[in-house]
């Protein structure tokens, strides 16, 4: 759609950021564009709709920004994912291997329960480690991933491979 079009010539491609090699996209002019956030925000809602989630986890950081107004737009509950460290109250944590070394995400013990519909919002697949470990520490308290949705997805890295059997919903495939 035209819509789609858009929101793909709108994101930025940012040569060798963080490192050497990398080819960043820079998803900021859709933020900075109304009319485009609320493009990429009703794929987002229409996805969620479907899904039938009873909260919405967001990975740190993009994820926060579509993740909280999906969660708003539903009507349901926010639980933020993040980085080792960063979240005040009891966490459990699921670490994940990066290019080089390890992560860890992490998020309240309180803040799912068995029996939840999660959908998990985030900016882009990649390798999809990040959100194969957010979609295992949803499911280490018996909760139930009901999809994990993402603005971009980068398809030459086959992310959405180590996602299975989770369904997966990317709006703009590179």
């Amino acid at each position: 759609s035209k819509k789609i079009e858009t929101l793909r010539v709108a994101i930025r491609d940012i040569p060798d950021f963080p490192k050497p090699g990398i080819i960043f996209k820079d998803i900021t002019p859709v933020l900075g564009d109304p009319a485009l956030f609320c493009a990429a925000m009703e794929f987002f809602v229409e996805k969620a709709q479907e899904a039938k989630p009873t909260k919405i986890a967001g990975i740190e950081a993009r994820g926060f920004l579509f993740g909280a107004v999906l969660a708003k737009e539903l009507g349901l509950p926010f639980v933020p994912i993040r980085k080792k460290g960063k979240l005040p109250y009891k966490t459990i944590s699921q670490s994940y291997d990066l290019e080089y070394g390890q992560a860890e995400i992490e998020m309240h013990e309180d803040a799912l329960q068995a029996g939840d519909r999660v959908v998990v919002v985030d900016d882009l697949l990649a390798t999809g480690g990040t959100a194969a470990a957010a979609a295992a520490l949803i499911k280490k308290v018996g909760a139930e991933v009901a999809g994990i949705h993402l603005l971009i997805e980068l398809a030459f890295l086959d992310g959405r491979k180590s996602l299975s059997p989770h369904p997966v919903e990317t709006l703009l495939v590179f």
